[in-house]
Parts: structure tokens; sequence; C-alpha cells
């Protein structure tokens, strides 16, 4: 699997303890709508490209004893959504590990493939954050996640 980054222990993006995922691949469809650079994760597809295995990447999680929860995202994880999938049925399934999964999706839900969107409803403990980044918003609070998100259009949804 291909990462940006792995944030062990994070307490902004969610309202559990979370370990983040920063995924390498994304189409800066906010900039393109925008017709200006905006994109907040931006930066990081400068960064170098990480391979490391769903596995090891699952084991870290479980022994660290602080988090409760995994999150996924910027660039887009659903430009990696095979690596998403296998990353919660492997933790499912293998592991017998139903924590929460946050995917931060600059997608709008109608951009999601349906059965996309079942499959990770059957896997459980989902939740999407939908809505791209639009500047000079103003925050707002999501019930679902528990934190701030940038811009009017954004949501969270439990599967």
């Amino acid at each position: 699997m291909i990462v940006k980054g792995i944030i062990d222990e994070d307490f902004v993006n969610y309202k559990k303890p979370a370990m983040v995922i920063e995924f390498p691949y994304c189409s800066f469809k906010c900039d393109k709508e925008c017709g200006r650079a905006i994109c907040q994760n931006g930066p990081l597809a400068n960064e170098p490209n990480i391979e490391i295995s769903h596995k090891k990447i699952i084991e870290r999680y479980l022994s660290n004893p602080i988090t409760e929860s995994i999150v996924c995202q910027g660039l887009e994880p659903f430009d990696s959504i095979l690596d998403v999938l296998y990353l919660i049925k492997i933790l499912r399934l293998n592991y017998n590990c139903h924590d929460d999964v946050v995917i931060y999706t600059g997608y709008n839900k109608e951009e999601i493939n349906k059965n996309i969107i079942k499959e990770l409803e059957i896997l459980g403990h989902v939740i999407i954050k939908y809505g791209r980044y639009i500047p000079n918003q103003e925050s707002h609070y999501d019930e679902v996640l528990g934190v701030n998100l940038a811009s009017d259009n954004q949501y969270a949804e439990r599967l």
C-alpha cells in the first residue's frame, strides 16, 4: 500500500483518538472548481510516497493503547479506494476489530459509486465526511465527527 504518511495519535480529526493515514493521490478537484490552488493538503503531494503493508499499518494501530479509531484523509482516500477497502476488510475479518474508520473525502456523496458505499456499509463502523473545501466559509461543528469542518457544504454520515 502506498501512503504519504501516518500519524500515530491524532486528536483533531475525530472525537475519538485516531491513527491518521494520509493517502497519496488526488485529482485536486477543489482547486479546479475554485480556479486557484486552495487545497489544505496540497503540500502533502510533494512528500515522498511510503510503501507499507496493510498488515503493518493495522498492527501498528492495534499496538497503540491510546487510539480508538482510524482516519483516512488527504490527499483523497477515494482515489485509493481499493487500498481503503482492503485495509478495512483485513481490520474486520483478520483482526476482529470493529473500531470506527473515518474517511475524509472531498467528493460529494452523489459522486461516489453506490456499490462502494454498500461495501463500506457491510464492513460496518464507517463514517464518511463529504464535500469539497471551499475557501472563506464559516466553520461549523459536525455532530457525527465531533469536530469543526471548514466549509458549509461539508458534513459527515455514519454508514
